[in-house]
């Protein structure tokens, strides 16, 4: 399955690196590959606003408050590399909560780690079943990879279901956020990423650091994957400069409060 993943996200290197929104696109049929103007000194990164207005319509955010001095942290778990546990402990030192987009494969693979961020009152996130492009399939096809994973995450955890969402290698349309309002869930996209994803390429730290700290932006919403051993030895390093430029951290319950009629949290059973 991780071989899959990594395919995937590979497909979207070349539009993340650049740093651009997808164009033209259609509302409905075309996929739509999620990429932005990337953010620099402290100004918020940019979808354009033909996609601004697509996720407003569908309660969909990919940042917060450009006036707030808040970054939220979202992580994408496809398969364990061993570097997991690392970010959690940085997390738990630091009393920061984030959300965890997970597969179906790795709530099977790395249960004992899916209870712990549950535990540490972490928020999982919804990353499909099997990590398909959801853009091709039918609305009916759509919803069933949410619930069957909430299904499996039911069975393994003490969670009934989730609430918040994410789109295999951040590919979707108009049709995605539709079938997925229409069961409850609402999509979260991000407005801070770079290529963290390839299992052994470690570039250091230092790397990751870089790469945060570049786009680092009021009302941030990060995205890194738990795989990367740059990513687990550079965010504390990152955490603790956040803080002295003024930054928080908050969670996306908290962003989302005064933003949809969506539920978005489900207290354990």
């Amino acid at each position: 399955m991780w071989k899959y993943h990594l395919f995937g996200i590979v497909i979207a290197a070349f539009v993340l690196s650049m740093g651009f929104v997808y164009q033209p696109f259609s509302a409905q049929g075309q996929e739509i590959h999620w990429g932005l103007k990337k953010a620099t000194k402290e100004i918020p990164a940019e979808a354009g606003a033909e996609l601004d207005a697509m996720l407003e319509k569908h309660g969909a955010i990919y940042k917060g408050s450009p006036d707030e001095k808040i970054i939220y942290f979202t992580f994408d778990n496809g398969y364990e590399n061993g570097y997991t546990e690392s970010i959690l402990d940085t997390l738990k030192k630091e009393k920061i909560k984030a959300t965890f987009f997970l597969t179906g494969h790795y709530l099977e693979s790395a249960t004992p780690l899916v209870e712990r961020m549950i535990k540490d009152g972490h928020q999982i996130g919804n990353h499909s079943y099997g990590h398909p492009n959801l853009a091709r399939l039918s609305k009916e096809g759509i919803q069933q990879e949410l619930i069957q994973f909430d299904k499996k995450l039911s069975e393994l955890t003490s969670l009934e279901r989730t609430t918040v969402t994410r789109p295999p290698e951040g590919i979707f349309n108009e049709k995605v956020l539709e079938a997925a309002n229409e069961i409850g869930y609402q999509h979260i996209f991000w407005s801070v990423a770079f290529i963290d994803w390839h299992r052994d390429q470690k570039k250091g730290g230092k790397y990751a650091y870089d790469q945060l700290m570049s786009q680092i932006h009021p009302g941030a919403i990060i995205l890194m994957h738990t795989v990367s051993p740059d990513n687990a030895e550079g965010l504390p390093m990152f955490i603790e400069q956040a803080r002295k430029m003024g930054y928080t951290f908050g969670t996306l319950d908290e962003l989302n409060m005064n933003n949809q009629d969506i539920p978005l949290s489900f207290n354990p059973r």
